[in-house]
């Protein structure tokens, strides 16, 4: 019997091509997304995403998602309480529920914190895509068919010019060398909004521009319904 797992969901093409990885697998099944979203802005943390495109996804990937919210510039120990909380919620709908994934490809860091967070908390991390290498595993995502856009860009490692384009192989060509091919050092983040992780792709219509924190180029998407 496969054992349930959650997903930590950032909205984004690694925690997107880590529930099609998931699902590949006989062993672990899983149930429920685990998404923290920024109160105020109504917006996933970090990538920017709104908070109706969030519950789009989660429609199309047929799973349930459970919000952690946190404040506007949230410190380490709030967000620790706010996902502590979105994990209890879990565990009392499945009892048996023990594991969470992480879309995490190389930062050793990262995963150590993850590691000390959830071990903590009563979880085992689990980090099926961590240590591929990235510019093949970002050709087998769009080989793969996800489609993504870039919806932030920090502009201190990447020009904002590359905020709102689509992440597609004349991406990867234009990236500096310096830059990963899947943005793992923060370079950028995305929207998906198609792949074999979605029962259909989602319609989106691409927004305005902004510069926020004199850094982070984020590209705003509306669900094309809207």
């Amino acid at each position: 019997m496969a054992r349930p797992i959650l997903l930590s969901w950032s909205g984004g093409k690694d925690a997107a091509w880590t529930l099609h990885t998931l699902r590949a697998s006989p062993e672990v099944e899983v149930v429920a997304l685990v998404t923290t979203v920024t109160s105020g802005y109504d917006r996933i943390a970090m990538h920017g995403i709104r908070r109706d495109l969030l519950h789009t996804q989660a429609a199309a990937t047929g799973l349930p998602v459970i919000e952690a919210t946190i404040p506007p510039q949230c410190d380490n120990a709030t967000y620790e309480a706010a996902f502590a909380d979105a994990l209890s919620l879990a565990r009392a709908r499945w009892p048996d529920c023990r594991e969470i994934a992480f879309g995490d490809l190389f930062l050793d860091d990262v995963r150590a914190w993850r590691e000390a967070l959830c071990a903590r908390l009563g979880w085992t991390p689990v980090f099926p895509l961590f240590g591929r290498d990235t510019a093949q595993l970002a050709r087998e995502m769009i080989d793969g068919g996800l489609r993504a856009a870039l919806c932030c860009v920090d502009t201190q490692q990447l020009d904002a010019s590359f905020s709102g384009r689509e992440f597609d192989a004349a991406l990867l060509a234009d990236l500096p060398p310096v830059c990963d091919p899947c943005g793992e050092r923060g370079e950028f983040h995305t929207l998906v909004y198609g792949g074999p992780m979605f029962s259909a792709p989602l319609p989106i219509t691409r927004g305005e521009q902004v510069l926020r924190d004199g850094r982070f180029a984020y590209t705003d998407y509306f669900s094309a319904a809207e």
